[in-house]
């Protein structure tokens, strides 16, 4: 199961890097859904280019030495140039930005050398040039050395279309499924901030007397993988140990060192996300549960640590309750409390990761499903405009992995926010798909 590649925007301050990554977002190349209730965060996106699909990610300013106005540099500046080296070495491609007007920089040709160091496939864009004489003046940049300079204007919106064309080209191949020739594999993605136990978590599965099969390669910049045997499943674990705490350069979630747990997430079946059960919630959590719910992926909410806290009959009550309002977009999630110091917990949680898989490959008959269609819309006639009834004709599970389900009508821009849910709501309490995201379209009897 392949994760998405990775492109990362490099390069110095004001060069236009979050205008070029809003532009993309904002073109008919985005394939960012806007799910209300979900949180999200905007430092990455997914686009779709002539068949390929990448995450595209925007980075802070790098500044670079000769930026620096003393032998001590600021320790903003200086993490905020750390998490962009942390981009560069994630990514698969890097799209090194740069600004016509100033012409080659110092700066510029410090950052150039750093990206030639990591060789890695770098796109030249030479922003700003929103003129025939600026375009010209692109030809400049060749003195960096960076190949050819594709003069774009992120904010007017020229020269995107050849340099997507360019960056579909440099991605890396689509990796194939391999065939499981020996069954199918499970696989779990441990994922969290740091210093939350994912590590201690890897370690107490694999203590749990199982035998380990072998390490896994995962894609070059992964961690190594590790299979087992869990009793007759064969399953891979996805570590995610790597991830660095952002500081206090920006709020929200880890900006750039996020990129571990997107592949991870990317090439999971089901996520262990893990919560420490002292600190609580926090905002980091809710945007890694928002990148789950986006790539359609099984969830676990792993509240550990549960040793350390003082509880009586209503303690874990409490938290699931404090966890569905804060995260109100996963409930249908299940809540695992344990002790990966301890041990606490851990083979539960390995079935319910496993009963998870099961449920995300489930399928419904379409005459069960047209039963429970028809029960619903009686017990609840859908929100429709005066004179125009909105009308459910049938409904048919097209897909699993995540379970997927298609409603045809007669005016699909009538359905709305709420029924959708509400449908939802009734799709799971008749056929369970708990841990699972459920995928709903709707479509007119024209379309195909």
């Amino acid at each position: 199961m392949a994760a998405k590649p990775i492109v990362a925007i490099v390069g110095r301050p004001n060069v236009g890097k979050s205008t070029f990554f809003n532009r993309l977002l904002g073109e008919r190349a985005a394939i960012v859904q806007d799910e209300p209730g979900t949180t999200r965060d905007r430092l990455y996106g997914e686009v779709s280019w002539r068949g390929r699909t990448f995450t595209i990610v925007d980075t802070g300013g790098l500044e670079t030495s000769v930026d620096s106005s003393s032998d001590e540099p600021d320790p903003i500046r200086r993490m905020v140039r750390e998490q962009a080296e942390q981009a560069i070495r994630e990514a698969d491609l890097i799209v090194f930005m740069i600004d016509v007007k100033t012409g080659p920089t110092p700066s510029d040709y410090e950052i150039a050398d750093l990206l030639r160091r990591t060789n890695k496939p770098t796109i030249l864009a030479v922003n700003k040039a929103d003129s025939p004489q600026r375009e010209y003046e692109a030809v400049e940049f060749y003195s960096l050395g960076m190949g050819d300079p594709i003069p774009v204007s992120a904010y007017h919106g020229m020269g995107i279309t050849p340099l997507l064309d360019r960056v579909v080209e440099l991605l890396p191949p689509e990796e194939e499924e391999e065939e499981e020739e020996t069954g199918p594999v499970v696989r779990i993605a441990i994922v969290g901030r740091p210093n939350v136990g994912k590590s201690r978590l890897l370690n107490a599965i694999l203590g749990q007397e199982r035998a380990i099969v072998s390490d896994v390669p995962g894609t070059t910049r992964d961690p190594v993988d590790t299979e087992i045997q869990w009793g007759d499943q064969r399953i891979v674990l996805i570590d995610t140990a790597g991830i660095r705490r952002r500081g206090k350069v920006e709020s929200g979630i880890e900006q750039y060192s996020v990129f571990r747990t997107l592949r991870a997430i990317g090439r999971s079946d089901v996520v262990l996300l893990l919560i420490d059960a002292q600190e609580g919630l926090t905002a980091q959590d809710e945007h890694i549960a928002g990148y789950v719910l986006e790539e359609y992926k099984g969830l676990v909410l792993v509240v550990n640590k549960w040793d350390l806290v003082e509880k009586d009959e209503n303690t874990a009550n409490e938290y699931v309750a404090h966890l569905r309002e804060r995260m109100p977009f996963v409930d249908w999630a299940p809540v695992r409390f344990i002790s990966a110091k301890y041990s606490q917990g851990i083979p539960g949680l390995v079935e319910t990761a496993l009963k998870i898989a099961r449920e995300r490959e489930r399928r419904i008959t379409t005459a069960a499903l047209n039963r429970l269609l028809r029960d619903a819309v009686a017990a609840h006639q859908p929100p429709s405009k005066p004179g125009k009834w909105l009308k459910f004709y049938y409904v048919t599970q097209a897909d699993v992995k995540p379970p997927t389900f298609v409603f045809f009508v007669n005016d699909p821009k009538q359905v709305q926010f709420g029924y959708k849910r509400y449908l939802e709501n009734r799709i799971r309490e008749a056929y369970g798909f708990e841990g699972t995201p459920i995928r709903m379209y709707f479509r007119s009897r024209q379309e195909t």
